[in-house]
C-alpha cells in the first residue's frame, strides 16, 4: 500500500511539473503567435488555411516544449554531466579526447536543425557531405573544448586564435570570388547547437569542470557550445574552397506550394501534420537513439548511475523524444509557410522598410520559444547560485536577438556584405573578453549558438529567403543565423560589465550567505 501510494505521489509530482513546464512554454510561445497574427492583419493578409496551420503549429510548440524541457532536466543534463565527469576522472587525456570527438560527431550528425539548413543548400551541395563535414568540425572542437577544461586554458585565448583563423579563411574566400559561401559557413556554426546538442554540451562541460577543483573551474562551466560553433564554420569553409563553390542558391518555398496551403481545408491541415510526423519521428529517433546507445555503453563500462537514476534517465529520454517530435513537427509544418510568405510579401511591397522593425519585434519574442534557451538560462542560474537569474538572461538574449534580426533585414534591404557586419561585431566581442569575468565570456559565446535553434532555421531563415527573393538578390539569403549567433556575444558580455561594476565594491570576506553567487564571480574574475 505504501509502495502504491509512493508511486501515485511520484506520478502526481511528475504531472504537476509537466503542467508547469507546459504553462511556461505557453507564456513563451504566446507573444510570438499574437505578433504574427496581428502582423498578418496589418501587413500580410493570410488565408484561413495558413492561419489554421500556424495556430496548430503553435499549439504543438507549446506541448512539445513542455515535454522537452522536462525531459532535458531528467535525462540529458544528468547524463551529459556524468559523462563529462567520468571523462576526466580516469586521467587518460587521449581517451577523453577520443570519446569527445566521437560524441561531437554523433550528436551533430543527428541534429535536426542541421538537416533543415542542409535541405536549403541541396542545389549547391550533397546533403550527406555537408552533414558529415559539419559533424567532423564539431567533433574536433568538442575534443579541443574538453582538453581546454582539463588543462585550464582561458577560453578567450582560444576564441581569439580560432576566430582569427576563421576570418582569415573568410577573407581568402571573398578574395577568390566565393563571398556567397561565407554566410553559409557561419550559419552552419549556428544550427549545430540545437535542442539535442545544447543540453548535452552544457551538462558535459559542467561535469568536466566540476572535477578541476580549483577556483577557476566555475568560469569553465561554459564554453563547449562556443568552441563547437567554430568548428563547423572552418570545416564548411574548407569544404567550399575544396569544391570551389562560388554561388549558393537556396531552396525557397515555391509560390505554388504557398498557394496550395492557402486553400487548405481543416482536413488538409490535419493531413499535413500527420504526414510530417513519421519523418520527424525517424529523425529524432535516429538522433536520440545514437546518444542512448552511446550512453548505455558508457554505463556498462563505468557503472556510474544506479538503477533508480537509470530509470529516471530512461523516462526523461521518452519525454525528450515526445517533446522534440511534437515541437519539430509544429515548427516544420506550421511556421515555414508563414515565414516564407511574410518575407516574400513584405520584400515586394512599397513598405519593405517594415521588415526591419517587424523583424526586431519578432526577434525579441521568438527567442523565448527556442527550447535550448531555457536549458541554458537554467544552468546559468544554477552555476551562478542565483546571481544571474533566468529572467535577466532571457531579457539579454531577447535584446540580442532583436538586434540581430534588425541588422539582418537591413543587410538584405541595402545589399551589404556580411563581412562588414561580422568582422567588427566579432572583434568587439573578442575585445570585451579581456574586460569581463571569464564566466560571462563562456555564457556569451554559448548563448550565440543556443539562440540559433529550430525557430531560427524554420521560421526566420524562410523569412529571410522570401525577402531576398522579392528584393532580387538571393546571394544575401543566408547569414541570418550568423547574425543571431553573433549579437548575444556582445549583449551578454556587456551584461557582464554591468555585473562586474556592481560587484566591484563588494568584499568577498564580508559577503553573507545571500551573496554566494557574487563571490563565485569574484573568484572567477581574479583566478579564471
Amino acid at each position: 500500500m505504501d509502495i502504491c501510494n509512493c508511486k501515485e505521489y511520484k506520478e502526481l509530482i511528475m504531472n504537476k511539473v509537466l503542467n508547469e513546464k507546459i504553462v511556461e512554454a505557453f507564456s513563451s510561445v504566446l507573444p510570438i503567435t499574437v505578433i504574427v497574427l496581428i502582423a498578418s492583419i496589418i501587413f500580410v493578409p493570410m488565408s484561413a488555411g495558413i492561419i489554421v496551420m500556424f495556430l496548430v503549429g503553435a499549439a504543438l510548440l507549446i506541448v512539445g516544449m513542455g515535454f522537452f524541457t522536462l525531459g532535458a532536466d531528467m535525462a540529458m543534463m544528468p547524463m551529459g554531466e556524468g559523462i563529462g565527469a567520468e571523462l576526466t576522472k580516469g586521467k587518460n587525456v587521449f581517451l577523453a579526447v577520443g570519446i569527445s570527438f566521437l560524441m561531437g560527431l554523433i550528436i551533430t550528425i543527428a541534429e535536426p536543425d542541421l538537416m533543415v539548413l542542409a535541405l536549403q543548400l541541396a542545389k549547391s551541395l550533397n546533403i550527406q557531405t555537408l552533414i558529415v563535414t559539419v559533424g567532423v568540425g564539431v567533433g574536433l572542437f568538442m575534443a579541443i573544448a574538453v582538453l581546454r577544461v582539463i588543462i585550464g586554458v582561458p577560453l578567450r585565448f582560444l576564441l581569439l586564435f580560432f576566430y582569427a583563423v576563421t576570418f582569415a579563411l573568410a577573407f581568402y574566400m571573398a578574395s577568390h570570388g566565393a563571398t556567397a559561401f561565407v554566410p553559409v559557413s557561419f550559419d552552419s556554426g549556428g544550427v549545430t547547437t540545437g535542442p539535442i546538442t545544447v543540453p548535452f554540451m552544457l551538462a558535459m562541460c559542467a561535469g568536466v569542470a566540476s572535477l578541476r577543483g580549483d577556483k577557476g573551474a566555475k568560469s569553465d562551466s561554459f564554453g563547449f557550445a562556443a568552441l563547437c560553433s567554430i568548428g563547423p564554420i572552418m570545416a564548411v569553409m574548407l569544404l567550399g574552397m575544396a569544391l570551389q563553390i562560388t554561388e549558393v542558391p537556396p531552396n525557397s518555398l515555391p509560390e505554388e506550394k504557398i498557394a496550395a496551403i492557402a486553400g487548405y481545408t481543416d482536413r488538409d491541415v490535419v493531413k499535413a501534420f500527420v504526414e510530417e510526423f513519421p519523418e520527424t519521428i525517424k529523425n529524432v529517433g535516429t538522433a536520440l537513439g545514437a546518444i542512448l546507445v552511446f550512453f548505455f555503453i558508457f554505463q556498462l563500462i563505468t557503472r556510474r548511475f544506479h538503477r533508480r537514476q537509470l530509470g529516471r534517465i530512461v523516462i526523461g529520454f521518452v519525454y525528450t523524444f515526445i517533446g522534440l517530435v511534437v515541437f519539430l513537427t509544429g515548427v516544420e509544418v506550421g511556421f515555414i509557410p508563414v515565414g516564407s510568405l511574410f518575407g516574400s510579401e513584405l520584400g515586394a511591397s512599397p513598405i519593405k522598410w517594415v521588415l526591419i522593425p517587424l523583424a526586431m519585434i519578432i526577434g525579441y519574442f521568438i527567442v523565448a520559444a527556442e527550447p535550448a534557451v531555457h536549458v541554458l538560462n537554467k544552468q546559468v542560474e544554477d552555476v551562478s547560485q542565483g546571481a544571474i537569474t533566468q529572467k535577466v538572461m532571457a531579457k539579454a538574449l531577447a535584446i540580442g536577438m532583436s538586434l540581430a534580426l534588425g541588422i539582418a533585414m537591413a543587410r538584405i534591404l541595402f545589399n551589404v556584405s556580411i563581412l562588414y557586419i561580422l568582422v567588427p561585431g566579432y572583434v568587439f566581442a573578442l575585445v570585451l573578453t579581456f574586460f569581463v569575468p571569464p564566466i560571462f565570456t563562456g555564457i556569451a559565446f554559448d548563448s550565440g549558438g543556443v539562440c540559433s535553434g529550430p525557430m531560427t532555421s524554420t521560421f526566420l531563415l524562410p523569412f529571410a529567403i522570401g525577402a531576398c527573393a522579392s528584393a532580387g538578390h538571393m546571394e544575401d539569403a543566408f547569414g541570418i543565423v550568423a547574425m543571431v549567433a553573433m549579437t548575444p556575444l556582445v549583449v551578454v558580455q556587456l551584461l557582464g560589465l554591468i555585473y562586474r561594476k556592481q560587484f566591484a565594491a563588494i568584499e568577498a570576506p564580508e559577503a553573507d550567505v545571500g551573496m554566494e553567487g557574487v563571490v563565485v564571480f569574484e573568484e572567477a574574475y581574479y583566478y579564471g
